[in-house]
């Protein structure tokens, strides 16, 4: 009895992750079709990626590119709508694009005897606008979410570490269980 439950257990942890992502994959596929008002399902989210995909040609083209850049700079002015706006667009920076902000993970000692350490990624270098010569940005994400905390440690307690930063992130985020 004690095998088939845990076999039922391990079925578990395959089936739930698998079904949540169909699941939320079909619901964004319902929501985009429902925008458009399409009669055949899937058109709506494949057009999305289609606009997407042309938006980033144009984006990164020499001819359109001031455009781009115009309208990046109008939505920057606004009063409400640069709070929006900037915000994702760093986040999103922060993660894809040549100016990832999340790619030296680090070790932190959190106290002076040593421990505890928590790993994250330093987010900045030069803390001199703040008076804060000897110190670095260290974000610290939290498991099982996106949100985290921005530090701001000496530098001599921060170590680089030899690590692909994407799999410390899933590491972080997974709680410690994600990694080899």
């Amino acid at each position: 009895m004690k095998r088939i439950f845990r076999y039922f257990l391990e079925g578990l942890l395959y089936v739930i992750p698998l079904a949540v992502t169909v699941y939320i994959l079909y619901k964004i596929f319902v929501i985009v079709d429902s925008w458009l008002n399409l009669p055949i399902p899937g058109v709506g989210f494949l057009l999305t990626l289609a606009g997407i995909f042309i938006i980033g040609f144009l984006a990164s083209n020499v001819l359109t590119q001031g455009l781009m850049s115009l309208i990046s700079r109008l939505f920057e002015k606004m009063p409400f709508i640069k709070l929006i706006y900037t915000s994702i667009k760093d986040l999103i920076s922060a993660f894809v694009g040549e100016k990832k902000s999340f790619d030296k993970p680090v070790l932190v000692t959190l106290t002076k005897d040593g421990f505890p350490k928590a790993i994250g990624f330093i987010t900045k270098e030069d803390l001199e606008s703040f008076g804060l010569s000897d110190h670095v940005a260290v974000y610290l994400p939290q498991s099982y979410n996106f949100a985290g905390n921005l530090l701001i440690f000496p530098a001599e307690q921060v170590t680089l570490l030899d690590a692909d930063s994407t799999e410390v992130m899933a590491f972080l985020v997974s709680g410690g269980v994600s990694g080899k």
